[in-house]
């Protein structure tokens, strides 16, 4: 019989610790992808929320009205149809035509979800819908527009503008793009305008990821600073030949020399050097890989090559080649990253939620996501970024009176006849600490087509500061 109680004890302390665990990890789960849950298409608890409740208005980072709803309840958006393309993706659509958009992730907040059973009776009783939350976004309306304004014409893209120290997101912009207002037939448009390329297109990066493949050279290779590299215009390894652009010959040149005039033997001859797992190890540090799950917004996850690892394969890499699929938002954070003297922030969307009587309901507080480098490494991947567009690649992206760093790229993809343009740069200036990244899709080199629109953003934020 003791033995019997005995065996009874332990099960049922079994049992309890088995409950303990899936309440700590079911809260741990809420508290990490709560919103994702909530604002699920298949959550029939939001849809009877909607039906009750008077979604809250949307501002941008400086107090301009994005969105708001009328007596019925029906979405109204900005007047200005440039400014509405330029948000659409950022913002989404009530009815989901853009997943995962502020409309529909950050939902549980426009509806005041949370609200208390009192508002909820008092609602109930007499007869009027409940008002949700106003957001106050950290997008910048105007900057947003300018953007849509100036992206190449049919063209496809994104641009993503963040504030390095803090994540706080300018811009999270999209093409091809539409009016909300006239959103019918989008969802059978050919060519996708409801996706959102910042978040959800994957792609090698090309020479972009230049900067992640230095970062693993002065982290892994003692010496690098102080050697110098030859290039004779072409690298063979294996069965094929690695080139530059125009088949240039750079001769001899230094690491920070090689990034600035983007030679894609020197990257390459460093991507072998340092073998697969060092490579890979960096950009892990990076955010590649990683299963991302942001406060604010949702993103496809990045990844580094695990399959045919061979030589040619890995030196291709190193120039940002082959088989990376990389988000134009986590090429953003690395660039972010390296001006923030190697402190990677989490992107950030929402500022500040409020309910009807400006009681606060959500503040959005700066955080750290990875140090992929330290201050050192960063400081000397920024004066190379530097080099680039005082007298390199990315001259295209210069401002007067500003102190810029950049790096362009242009990825070859199967089945495009141009390649897609990109470029990465950030404000090395105190008062302006914004990082970009933009991506022209099919249109050429990253020096002629992304280089620009940088350049010009940054002169945005300069003269509107």
């Amino acid at each position: 019989m003791k033995l019997i109680k005995g065996k009874l004890r332990l099960v049922a302390l079994a049992l309890s610790l088995m409950l303990v665990t899936l309440i700590v990890y079911g809260a741990y789960s809420l508290g990490l992808s709560g919103n994702r849950w909530f604002s699920s298409s298949i959550n029939t608890s939001l849809r009877k929320v909607r039906a009750d409740v008077i979604p809250g208005r949307i501002y941008d980072r400086n107090g301009i009205q994005l969105a708001g709803s009328n007596t019925a309840g029906d979405r109204l958006y900005h007047q200005d149809e440039l400014t509405r393309r330029g948000l659409v993706h950022a913002l989404g659509m009530k009815d989901g035509t853009v997943k995962n958009g502020v409309e529909v992730f950050l939902s549980y907040l426009l509806y005041a979800y949370d609200a208390s059973y009192l508002s909820r009776l008092t609602a109930a009783f007499t007869g009027q819908m409940r008002q949700g939350y106003d957001l106050r976004l950290s997008l910048s309306s105007g900057l947003s527009r300018l953007v849509a304004e100036q992206f190449p014409a049919g063209k496809a893209g994104a641009v993503v503008v963040m504030n390095y120290r803090t994540g706080e997101l300018l811009t999270l912009a999209s093409f091809p793009n539409f009016d909300p207002l006239r959103a019918q037939g989008v969802l059978g448009d050919p060519q996708k305008p409801y996706i959102n390329n910042a978040t959800q297109w994957r792609s090698a990066p090309g020479s972009t990821f230049k900067v992640i493949t230095m970062a693993a050279a002065l982290q892994h290779i003692p010496d690098v600073r102080s050697r110098t590299f030859t290039c004779e215009g072409e690298l063979p390894v294996g069965d094929i030949v690695i080139t530059d652009a125009l088949n240039a010959r750079h001769g001899q040149i230094s690491l920070e020399r090689a990034l600035s005039i983007s030679c894609n033997i020197t990257f390459a001859q460093l991507a072998l050097e340092l073998t697969d797992e060092q490579l890979r190890q960096t950009a892990r540090a990076f955010g590649l890989d990683d299963h991302v799950l942001f406060s604010d917004l949702v993103v496809e996850d990045s990844s580094y090559p695990t399959s045919n690892r061979v030589p040619k394969e890995l030196a291709w890499t190193g120039p940002g080649q082959s088989a990376l699929h990389i988000t134009p938002l986590q090429m953003c954070m690395a660039a972010a990253a390296i001006a923030n003297d190697g402190v990677m922030m989490e992107p950030k969307l929402l500022l500040q939620a409020v309910d009807s009587r400006k009681v606060g309901k959500s503040q959005m507080v700066p955080t750290v996501y990875r140090t992929p480098l330290n201050r050192s490494e960063a400081k000397i991947i920024a004066q190379a970024m530097r080099q680039a567009v005082a007298g390199g690649t990315a001259t295209r992206a210069r401002v007067a009176g500003l102190q810029v760093a950049g790096k362009t790229g242009s990825a070859q993809v199967d089945r495009q006849e141009l390649t897609n343009a990109w470029f990465i740069g950030f404000l090395d200036e105190p008062t302006l600490p914004y990082a970009l990244c933009v991506v022209v899709m099919d249109a050429g080199e990253g020096s002629r087509h992304a280089a620009p629109l940088a350049g010009k953003i940054f002169q945005y934020i300069k003269d509107n500061q």
